[in-house]
């Protein structure tokens, strides 16, 4: 019984230290993929912005590849460090940029817009007139009672 107590107790103790030590040597490290986000993907961003004039940080066809660049290098990194994508560092990192370039930019041109009344009008129009021309054949049809059955 104390033998078995013993393998038991050696079996437990193995499993603890392999979920101590199994994390950090595979799977993603948090802190190590935070500062290779900063130190090469937004360090990038932070340079392409500075390179661009300042008045055209609201305009969406002249940052888009800058943007498009940081989401591609983080997706990038997350896939060579096992790290899943996207997540909370990131979610962070895009958070902070939009607060530091961004947060002035107005949402016209971004908002949704009624499409053209020439689109508009016949999706508004035909159904008004089916369900019009449908209640002109149930009252007609009402009134003919004469061999409906």
């Amino acid at each position: 019984m104390a033998l078995e107590s013993a393998s038991l107790l050696k079996a437990g103790l193995v499993l603890l230290m392999a979920a101590q030590v199994l994390p950090s040597v595979s799977g993603c490290s948090r802190g190590v993929y935070g500062r290779v986000i900063n130190d090469l993907c937004l360090a990038k961003f932070k340079f392409d912005m500075g390179g661009l004039d300042q008045g055209l940080w609201c305009s969406w066809p002249d940052t888009m590849e800058i943007y498009e660049g940081l989401t591609n290098c983080t997706y990038q990194v997350a896939l060579r460090m096992d790290c899943f994508w996207p997540n909370q560092i990131v979610d962070r990192v895009f958070m902070h940029i939009h607060r530091a370039y961004f947060h002035d930019c107005a949402l016209t041109g971004r908002l949704l817009h009624d499409p053209p009344i020439s689109v508009l009008a016949p999706f508004i129009t035909v159904p008004v007139l089916v369900t019009l021309l449908m209640t002109a054949v149930v009252v007609w049809r009402s009134k003919r009672t004469e061999g409906v059955l």
